[in-house]
C-alpha cells in the first residue's frame, strides 16, 4: 500500500524583473513529477545539480507552496490541508537537511535543538521531554551529555546525527533526507547510511532519500527516481536501474560511478554528454534532454515530452518506467517505442 502518492507536481518560481517587480516569467523547477511510495519502502530520488530534487521534497512536505499537482499521505490530501491538520500531518512527515552546519541554531543547546518539536506539539512534561531528547541521542549514537553542548562543538557527521535524532523526536513515518551524507567526509558517510538503514529496520520508517550520488542510492534504496530538468525521467527497482538503465540520461549517470574492479573500469566505455544542463527558465520543447541525446531525432523528440511508460521490465514481470522514445532496447534498430507520436 503507497503510503505517499505525488501526482503531476509542480513548482514554478516567478521571474521578477523592473522597478515594478512584474512576473516576467517562470523558473520551471518542477514540472509535473510523479510517483509513489509504498509504507516501509525507501525510494531514491536522483539528479545533477539543479534538476529540481530538494525542491520537490520541500513542496511535498509543505516547505515551499505548490504550483500544481496533488500529494496523498495515507490517503490524506496534503496540499488542501488546513493549518491544524498540516501540524497534525507533520507529525508524521519529517525531513533531514543536508548541510548538518546551517540547519542547526548555534544559539540552542542540542537538548533544546532536539526537544524542540515537542515542546511546539505540547508532548509530555518536561521532565518526560527531557528523558525522550536523551534516548533519542542515544539511539543516534550520541550520549545524553553531550546534549548540554552547542553544535559548534560537534563534528560535521555528529552535527548530521543530531539532525536524524530532530527529525525521529514526533516518532514519524516517513522522513525526507535532503542529500544525508553529501557534506560528510567519506569514511563517515557509510556510518551514516548504515543508521539510516539501522532506524529504518528498528522504528519502520519509509525513507525518500534525494542525493546526487549514485552509489549512495544503490546501497540504501529500494527503487530510484530518476530527474532531469524539473521532470521524472525513469523509474526502477533500484538492481534493475543499475543492471539496465532505459533513458539515456540514466546511462550517462551511471558511467560516471566509479567500479573498484580495474579490469572492469578500463572497458567500459564513459559516456560523456554533450553540452550544458538547459536553462529550467527556458526548456526545450518537446522532450528535455533532448539537445545532450545522442538518440534524438526530430521527430519526435522536439515535438512532445515522452510521457512516463513502462517498458523493459514487462517481460521481467518487474515494473520499470521511462520517459523515452527511443529507450536503450530500443536503440540499436532505432525503432520508436509506443510513446512515440503518430
Amino acid at each position: 500500500m503507497s503510503l505517499l502518492e505525488v501526482k503531476d507536481l509542480k513548482k514554478h518560481f516567478p521571474i521578477k524583473s523592473g522597478i515594478l517587480r512584474r512576473t516576467t516569467g517562470h523558473v520551471y523547477a518542477v514540472d509535473g513529477v510523479s510517483f509513489s511510495i509504498d509504507e516501509g519502502e525507501t525510494l531514491g530520488l536522483v539528479g545533477e545539480s539543479g534538476c529540481g530534487k530538494s525542491t520537490t521534497g520541500r513542496v511535498i512536505l509543505r516547505l515551499l507552496p505548490a504550483t500544481g499537482g496533488k500529494v496523498t499521505f495515507d490517503g490524506e490530501d496534503v496540499m488542501s490541508a488546513s493549518h491544524a491538520d498540516m501540524q497534525r500531518l507533520r507529525r508524521d512527515m519529517q525531513i533531514i537537511f543536508q548541510d548538518p552546519y546551517s540547519s542547526l541554531n548555534p544559539r540552542m543547546r542540542v537538548n533544546n535543538i532536539v526537544g524542540e518539536s515537542l515542546r511546539i506539539h505540547r508532548i509530555g512534561t518536561d521532565k518526560e521531554r527531557g528523558e525522550r531528547v536523551a534516548e533519542l541521542l542515544e539511539t543516534v549514537g550520541l550520549t545524553a551529555e553531550q546534549g548540554q553542548r552547542y553544535p559548534h562543538e560537534f563534528s560535521g557527521g555528529q552535527r548530521q546525527r543530531i539532525g536524524v535524532a530532530r527529525a525521529l523526536a514526533l516518532n514519524p513515518r516517513l522522513i525526507v533526507a535532503d542529500e544525508p551524507v553529501s557534506a560528510l567526509d567519506v569514511s563517515i558517510q557509510a556510518q551514516m547510511i548504515n543508521l539510516l538503514e539501522d532506524l529504518q529496520s528498528r522504528l519502520k520508517l519509509t525513507y525518500l532519500v534525494i542525493a546526487h550520488d549514485l552509489s549512495v542510492v544503490k546501497h540504501i534504496s529500494d527503487r530510484v527516481v530518476v530527474m532531469y530538468l524539473g521532470k521524472v525521467v525513469e523509474i526502477a527497482d533500484s538492481s534493475l536501474l543499475y543492471e539496465q538503465p532505459e533513458h539515456p540520461y540514466t546511462e550517462a549517470l551511471l558511467s560516471a560511478v566509479p567500479i573498484p574492479d580495474p579490469r572492469t573500469e578500463r572497458a567500459r566505455r564513459r559516456i560523456i554528454l554533450e553540452g550544458d544542463v538547459p536553462s529550467p527558465a527556458n526548456p526545450p520543447k518537446g522532450c528535455v534532454f533532448h539537445p545532450r541525446c545522442a538518440r534524438m531525432q526530430a521527430d519526435p523528440c522536439t515535438v512532445a515530452m515522452p510521457p512516463l511508460e513502462s517498458t523493459a521490465g514487462q517481460d521481467a514481470g518487474v515494473d520499470h518506467e521511462v520517459a523515452c522514445y527511443f529507450p536503450t532496447r530500443y536503440a540499436a534498430d532505432g525503432t520508436a517505442t509506443a510513446n512515440a507520436p503518430a
